[in-house]
């Protein structure tokens, strides 16, 4: 990444994560909803260029590259072929929104914890290398015998560990609404209230859960002022309520919100292609004047 960039990418950042300063409620305004692709599970077998290529055939502006996949941007990689993901992106009108890591705060064994830590900063530097802006961490569950509350906030301690050191690198931390138990809003509501660095965000994941109680419009206000991305699903079907969900995000005034909406799909059509073709029209269509 030229010193360039790196600074822009900073300064960036900056206003995202310092919403004290750089906005105020009646200054913000909302986001401009974006459609990207999280590689789970629609592009697991797609190298970077193949990425690339059927984002852009199909109007998807951005990717979060979802760790494991065949695209092989993982922590392990070294500097050269760093720079060569990042100029692959810079060089195309895909947008690399993100890494998507599988790394988690819940375990009752604090030698686990200590070393999914150190795996997200891992993450952070390769962010920040490759020229992404955030990587996706996740809580997973709620370990037996031990109290609920204690994990709530061991989780949201260790995200503001890795939230204040992401900070100094551009890259901010988003964090999936994920795991038995954890997925509960309530409970990703009290890991918030834990950590409390600007630069811990939420990934709405459109779960069941989302439903739950007082119904989406409650449980999303919940949320709504620490909102980071969306994780959204087959807008082909109406197994979530989309026509509800996207009022409150043409809404949205959260400073740190970056508009990106990343479709992750755990059923493969026979035709991923046209399936993000057919996606990309249903968006149109719920998105209208705020895409």
């Amino acid at each position: 990444m030229s010193i360039a960039r790196r600074d822009f990418l900073k300064a960036a950042t900056a206003s995202v994560i310092l919403p004290t300063v750089a906005f105020s409620a009646e200054s913000a305004t909302a986001a401009k909803l974006k459609l990207g692709l999280v590689t789970y599970n629609w592009g697991k077998d797609w190298d970077v260029p193949t990425v690339i290529k059927n984002c852009s055939e199909t109007g998807f502006a951005g990717v979060e590259l979802r760790s494991t996949h065949k695209h092989g941007v993982e922590i392990t990689i070294g500097q050269a072929q760093r720079e060569k993901v990042r100029q692959q992106f810079a060089d195309s009108d895909v947008e690399l929104v993100g890494l998507g890591s599988a790394c988690e705060y819940h375990s009752a064994d604090a030698a686990i914890v200590k070393k999914n830590i150190q795996e997200t900063k891992d993450f952070v530097m390769l962010c920040r290398d490759v020229g992404g802006s955030g990587v996706k961490v996740r809580p997973n569950g709620l370990p037996k015998d031990v109290p609920v509350e204690k994990t709530l906030e061991q989780i949201g301690k260790s995200l503001n560990e890795v939230g204040k050191f992401a900070a100094e690198f551009g890259v901010q931390i988003r964090v999936e609404v994920h795991g038995r138990g954890t997925s509960e809003i309530p409970h990703m509501k009290t890991i918030f209230d834990v950590a409390d660095h600007p630069n811990v965000t939420v990934c709405w994941n459109c779960n069941p859960a989302d439903l739950n109680g007082k119904g989406l419009v409650e449980n999303y206000k919940l949320l709504e002022d620490r909102l980071g991305t969306i994780h959204i699903h087959d807008l082909r079907n109406n197994k979530y309520p989309w026509k509800e969900l996207f009022p409150l995000l043409k809404k949205t005034k959260t400073p740190s919100f970056t508009g990106w909406a990343l479709l992750e799909e755990g059923a493969v059509p026979k035709n991923i292609v046209a399936a993000m073709h057919e996606n990309q029209t249903v968006w149109k269509t719920l998105v209208g004047s705020n895409s």
